[in-house]
């Protein structure tokens, strides 16, 4: 049985585009079921169909799969490159009597089809070719090769998510495993691969679960080990529609783009359709600690961006400063911004605790963190031109002359500006939208005194003396 040989898990994408978020759920499941039970995560590219296999898919595919820092163990497996021996199988089971050779046109197979919907019947191959002798063919006609399957009785699918699924095999029919043109098909390459790759647990998603039942044809053919099968629900919009375009980012490429942390991606793949009591917030290693099967839900689950959105906060305030640092430049640069300084780069690494605290997402904090790079004159936002009016111009002129000889930190920085504002009459806040105004070029900022630090005096001093930048 499959749990008699060492563990192996799989995940098995086709190259036809990006590394979808639902495929990246799977290949999640499929890498901690293996990390927690201490068994191996394997790699296969089905690249059959190579009118849609595309190299640039597959290259998107691994770095979405590297970036999520989902590893696996030993070389990737292409399947186009073993079709020999998936033939090598197709011709086994017919030397074995359990296939057969099918000399039925195109033609002959789509007039059969209409009949049976003229009549009412379901549309399956009815298996003219099943009981001829083997001597008996058709000259200049490439045969097919279908595999026999039973007639009679149900085929049953032990799903550790779905529970018992039986299938009735009068409605599974004789099946193509090897085309006239001798290349394997898709249900055939699968189920040769799964056991040239000790695959022992196969977790995908419930699209998957009638082939289940047509692969267990060959697997009972062969006399295989039948594998563990998991069968994930599906992932739905917000809105419980099926997943489509209109619901937004699907690749994980876009979610890279958009500012998530790959573990924040990790943590909230995790929580679309497996649980562990009321926690929302697991790190990879407590998953690798607490993942099994049993804790998969049945019911389809919904993206959910808002609690995204949660998750990635959380990690971004969890981050190294500096690894912050590196992906806020990444992201400006991307955008075509000029290259950080090392001072840029040094600020923006100081700044980084207040930074990070309303951040949700590395964009949020790029944005919060443009005053680093802004130079003088700094353009305004709608909110800081309004409350830099020529009077509170003049009440930061004469700040700066009285922290000028200050010693620059953020406690002294406070005390002075506090006192300022106490003999004018004025509370704090008057006097420091200001001059967050004037340093950052928006109201919202982290502590306005640690910007003032971090900036340095020089560069303060000179942000509180120039004329704002007109957006006009």
């Amino acid at each position: 049985m499959a749990q008699d040989r060492p563990l192996v898990t799989r995940f098995a994408p086709s190259p036809t585009g990006f590394l979808h978020i639902g495929g990246a759920r799977t290949a999640l499941f499929n890498w901690l079921y293996a990390r927690h039970f201490g068994g191996t995560f394997r790699l296969r590219i089905e690249d059959t169909d190579r009118e849609r296999s595309k190299p640039e898919a597959i290259d998107a595919l691994l770095q979405g799969l590297s970036w999520l820092g989902l590893d696996w163990d030993g070389d990737v497996v292409f399947q186009f490159a073993r079709a020999a021996r998936h033939a090598e199988i197709a011709h086994q089971l017919l030397a074995q009597g359990k296939a057969y050779y099918c000399y039925a046109t195109p033609d002959e197979l789509e007039e059969m089809r209409n009949q049976q919907k003229a009549e009412g019947k379901p549309q399956r191959y009815d298996g003219r070719w099943r009981d001829r002798a083997p001597d008996d063919s058709r000259r200049n006609v490439r045969p097919a090769i279908r595999i026999k399957c039973p007639q009679t009785g149900d085929t049953l699918i032990e799903d550790r998510v779905q529970g018992d699924v039986r299938f009735r095999n009068d409605v599974l029919d004789d099946f193509i495993i090897l085309r006239s043109d001798g290349t394997p098909t898709y249900m055939l390459s699968v189920v040769v691969d799964d056991f040239d790759m000790g695959v022992t647990h196969v977790i995908r998603g419930d699209d998957h679960l009638t082939n289940a039942a047509r692969q267990r044809q060959i697997i009972d053919a062969m006399g295989w080990p039948v594998p563990v099968y998991a069968h994930l629900p599906m992932l739905h919009g917000p809105d419980g529609a099926k997943l489509s375009k209109r619901h937004g980012a699907q690749g994980i490429h876009e979610f890279e783009g958009m500012g998530y942390l790959p573990e924040a991606m990790r943590n909230y793949l995790l929580r679309l359709g497996w649980s562990h009591g009321d926690d929302e917030l697991i790190s990879t290693e407590q998953a690798i600690q607490w993942f099994d099967l049993d804790a998969v839900q049945k019911s389809p689950a919904r993206l959910d961006y808002k609690k995204l959105d949660f998750v990635n906060g959380h990690y971004i305030r969890e981050a190294d400063d500096a690894r912050l640092a590196e992906l806020v430049i990444a992201h400006r640069q991307s955008k075509g911004e000029p290259t950080a300084t090392d001072h840029q780069r040094q600020m923006l690494i100081a700044g980084m605790k207040g930074l990070k605290e309303r951040a949700k997402t590395i964009i949020e904090l790029a944005d919060s963190a443009a005053y680093v790079f802004a130079s003088r004159p700094l353009p305004l936002d709608e909110k800081a031109r309004l409350v830099l009016t020529p009077q509170a111009q003049t009440a930061n002129t004469a700040i700066a002359m009285s922290i000028s000889n200050v010693e620059w930190k953020a406690g002294k920085l406070e005390e002075v500006v506090r006192a300022f504002a106490a003999t004018h009459g004025l509370r704090l806040g008057d006097v420091a939208q200001p001059i967050r105004a004037a340093l950052t070029g928006k109201t919202t900022s982290p502590p306005i005194f640690d910007v003032m630090e971090i900036l340095g005096k020089e560069e303060t001093l000179l942000r509180l003396n120039s004329s704002p930048k007109s957006n006009n």
